[in-house]
């Protein structure tokens, strides 16, 4: 019964806060020290053990002006929800932290300790009491409106943009005017959604001023229809990738001394994906845009194990399969240093975890997510950066539940799943922030990363997902000559336009799916 309770109560908290932006469900950042809590004889009260505790943990999200669904900054506050916040920290639904702790050495790890846990159901069970006012801690002070402080530069949609009540998913770019005067370097973006319930994720770019001014609004709503990545295609350049966010992350400076660019004169490319949530939205998102003082030594590289979000690994979900495992490696050419990972999938998966092998046998954890949670979506930076050598091979094994009885399922009853973008559709990869030791060894990693790109493209074509995708797209790939060329015109929704080999610097290398057998 106490399980069906924390299910129920968990299943309440989730139809509050499904699809708010990471600003609302982020729930702060947990000191690396503990905080204190009193003994276990003594009484446990507001002001001196459960205030610390959600002032160090929530209030970051839940307090006015942001976008969690409730405040708790007084004791009424908490004292009102204070069964549910019993709850939800019992089953550590809250705060939302995916990665197991101890598998992988993050920074910023949002989890609170089995004795804070303790000590709020502890709280609870005698009756909440305020305690001593004076011994209550002092209310965070908060930087108003960007969490990472003031940006450098903001941008901001310039027309709205209406999301309907129903229908499909719907992907949408649109242009922002950077008007920089000079090349930038770019150490984070903000990203604040207005319409926070029907945004999913949204995709950082920029490109060449006025490369798009011909396709802009051309159908008569702002922006215009697409996929990523925009740096792969020759004909937008300068162009590149600047970062993403999806529900559940939260903004991050780039590690000291890694920065992406960003030209002078460029358009911000803000590619969205939207989830109609029942009623009519209207989005107008800005952006906060944070500069390095100078361009960086080296530059940042994303490795995607399985690659380009799974197209060429994960062919198909049949319905009431529990457990669809699709497992993948890659060996490294270079000795490299892992600054983050980042996991992405849809509804249906249920289980991360990579593991990286030293050439010496011995075994490196690198992330493992238990029970993935759509809603919930986080980057993972490591404490320290990983250093692996020349030689390791990192695994990566993704499991799937496609049953009636995995409550995130979309459809019931159960339904055939392939890989696509709708959020209805899978996908899955971990992507992992990098860059090689030395920098002689950069051209080698150069060659490596686009082997995987293509090894990736030829396993779409032979398992026929991209075929599949592009036909949904009305796209003819056959006659689009190179299969780089194919997906940058897949992925440029028909302009013609094909996609060379992405720059070594903006590339999403990824391991080459072929001969791949799911299970």
């Amino acid at each position: 019964m106490r399980t069906q309770s924390i299910v129920r109560l968990k299943a309440d908290t989730t139809k509050l806060v499904v699809g708010l932006a990471s600003a609302a469900l982020i729930i702060g950042v947990v000191s690396r020290g503990e905080t204190p809590v009193q003994a276990q004889n003594a009484s446990v009260t507001f002001s001196e053990t459960i205030a610390p505790i959600v002032y160090e943990n929530c209030v970051s999200c839940h307090r006015p002006g942001e976008a969690a669904p409730f405040s708790l900054i007084t004791y009424d506050d908490v004292k009102n929800r204070g069964k549910l916040i019993a709850a939800v920290t019992a089953a550590r639904y809250m705060p939302p932290w995916q990665a197991t702790h101890g598998f992988g050495d993050f920074a910023d790890e949002r989890r609170l300790t089995d004795a804070q846990i303790t000590a709020i159901g502890t709280w609870v069970r005698d009756g909440m009491p305020e305690g001593n006012r004076a011994k209550m801690p002092a209310l965070p002070k908060f930087t108003s409106g960007w969490r990472l402080g003031t940006p450098d530069l903001v941008l901001e949609m310039p027309q709205e943009f209406e999301v309907p009540a129903s229908g499909p998913d719907i992907f949408r770019n649109f242009v922002i005017p950077s008007k920089l005067l000079e090349d930038k370097w770019v150490r984070a973006v903000e990203f604040r959604p207005r319409a926070r319930t029907v945004v999913h994720h949204a995709l950082f770019n920029y490109v060449r001023g006025g490369a798009y001014a011909s396709i802009d609004g051309a159908d008569g709503k702002p922006g215009f229809r697409g996929l990523a990545p925009i740096g792969a295609n020759p004909n937008l350049t300068p162009a590149g990738p600047l970062g993403g966010w999806a529900v559940g992350g939260s903004p991050r400076f780039l590690p000291e001394g890694l920065a992406l660019p960003m030209g002078r004169g460029s358009d911000f490319i803000l590619q969205m994906h939207f989830h109609p949530s029942g009623k009519v939205e209207r989005e107008k998102s800005t952006i906060g845009i944070y500069f390095a003082e100078k361009a960086p030594e080296r530059t940042l590289r994303n490795l995607m194990v399985p690659g380009l979000f799974g197209i060429g690994s994960l062919v198909e979900i049949p319905a009431g399969e529990r457990n669809h495992v699709i497992e993948r490696s890659v060996t490294l050419p270079v000795d490299v240093r892992v600054y983050f990972a980042n996991p992405h999938a849809h509804y249906l998966a249920k289980e991360f975890k990579a593991t990286a092998t030293l050439p010496d046998g011995s075994a490196k954890p690198l992330l493992w997510i238990q029970d993935w949670d759509f809603n919930w979506q986080d980057g993972y930076n490591y404490k320290e950066p990983v250093v692996l050598p020349k030689g390791t091979r990192i695994d990566v094994r993704i499991t799937y539940d496609n049953t009636a009885s995995n409550p995130r399922n979309p459809s019931n009853p159960p339904q055939k799943v392939w890989w696509g973008e709708q959020s209805t559709d899978e996908m899955g990869t971990i992507g992992f922030g990098l860059i090689p030791v030395r920098r002689e060894d950069e051209a080698a990693w150069n060659t490596f990363a686009l082997q995987q790109r293509n090894g990736t493209l030829l396993a779409a074509a032979t398992n026929g997902t991209l075929q599949r995708v592009a036909q949904s797209l009305g796209i003819d790939l056959q006659n689009t000559p190179g299969a780089g060329q194919g997906l940058g015109r897949l992925l440029g929704r028909g302009r013609g336009q094909g996609a060379a080999p992405a720059p070594a610097g903006n590339a999403a290398p990824a391991n080459p799916d072929s001969g791949a057998k799911p299970r």
